[in-house]
C-alpha cells in the first residue's frame, strides 16, 4: 500500500508532468488564463487520461499481447485517445457551451496533448500492474490539473499586476512557471 501511495505523490507532485517533464505545455500556456477554463481543462484531461488508460491497458494485454502485436500499441493508444477526446468534446459541447467556447481550439488537441499518450505508454514500458497503472494514471492527470489550476490563479492575479511592458504576457508567464518547477522540485524530499 505504501508503494502505491509513494506512486500517486510521485505522480502528482514530484515527477509533474508539466513542470518536471514538460509535457502539455500547450494547453498549460494556452488555457491557464481563466480559472473557469483551466477547471474545465483539468477535468477533461484527467477523463480522457483514466478512461484511455484503463482501455488501452486491456486492449495491450488483452488483445496486442496474445496476438503477438505489440508493436501497434502506438496506433491502437493513438485511435483510442482520439475516440475519447472526440466524445469528451461533444459532451462538453452539448453540456456547457460557455465551457466548450472558453476552451476553444485545446478541447480537440488534447488529442495530441502528449500527456495522454506519455501515461498510456509508460504503463505499458514500467509493466504496471492493474493498480499500479490505475494509481499512476489517476495521480499524473490530477497532478496536471493541480499545476493548470495553480498556475491559472497566478495569470489572473498578473493580469492586474504592474508588469513592465517587455515581461507582459507569455515571457512573465514562462517566468511563473520556472519558479513554479523550482518550488515543486522541493518536494523530492518527502519521497
Amino acid at each position: 500500500m505504501s508503494e502505491l501511495i509513494t506512486l500517486f505523490v510521485t505522480s502528482v507532485l514530484i515527477n509533474n508532468v508539466v513542470l518536471n517533464q514538460f509535457l502539455g505545455m500547450c494547453p498549460f500556456m494556452g488555457v491557464s488564463k481563466k480559472r473557469s477554463s483551466a477547471i474545465g481543462m483539468g477535468l477533461a484531461v484527467i477523463f480522457v487520461i483514466v478512461v484511455a488508460a484503463l482501455i488501452t491497458y486491456a486492449i495491450y494485454y488483452w488483445i496486442l499481447v496474445p496476438l503477438n502485436l505489440q508493436y501497434m500499441d502506438l496506433i491502437a493508444f493513438i485511435l483510442v485517445i482520439a475516440s475519447l477526446v472526440q466524445l469528451t468534446e461533444m459532451f462538453i459541447k452539448k453540456t456547457s457551451p460557455a465551457l466548450y467556447k472558453s476552451l476553444g481550439v485545446y478541447l480537440p488537441l488534447i488529442t495530441t496533448n502528449c500527456v495522454v499518450l506519455n501515461v498510456c505508454l509508460v504503463n505499458i514500458s514500467n509493466s504496471y500492474d492493474f493498480a499500479h497503472m490505475l494509481v499512476y494514471s489517476i495521480g499524473t492527470p490530477i497532478g496536471f490539473a493541480l499545476v493548470l489550476y495553480i498556475f491559472s490563479t497566478i495569470r489572473e492575479r498578473l493580469d492586474i499586476a504592474n508588469v513592465p511592458n517587455p515581461l507582459k504576457g507569455n515571457p512573465i508567464a514562462m517566468i511563473v512557471a520556472a519558479i513554479m518547477a523550482m518550488a515543486f522540485s522541493g518536494f523530492a524530499g518527502i519521497v
